[in-house]
């Protein structure tokens, strides 16, 4: 059976916009703006001119983050 990208949930689920991000960390999507531009805050990927951010790494930072 081939499997397809649905059927891979976890992986292509786990991919977050900046707008997702600042919801789960409850800040504004401005302060991950600047957060980039400092080079502080979860790591991030451009995707052509898209930030994104991978959800794993995101809760990892913010677990490892003091």
């Amino acid at each position: 059976m081939t499997k397809t990208m649905q059927d891979q949930p976890t992986l292509y689920s786990a991919i977050l916009n900046p707008e997702e991000v600042a919801e789960l960390l409850q800040v504004p999507v401005r302060t991950l703006e600047q957060w980039r531009y400092r080079n502080v805050g979860p790591p991030y990927r451009k995707v052509g001119r898209h930030i994104r951010y991978l959800q794993s790494k995101v809760m990892e930072w913010f677990e490892n983050d003091d």
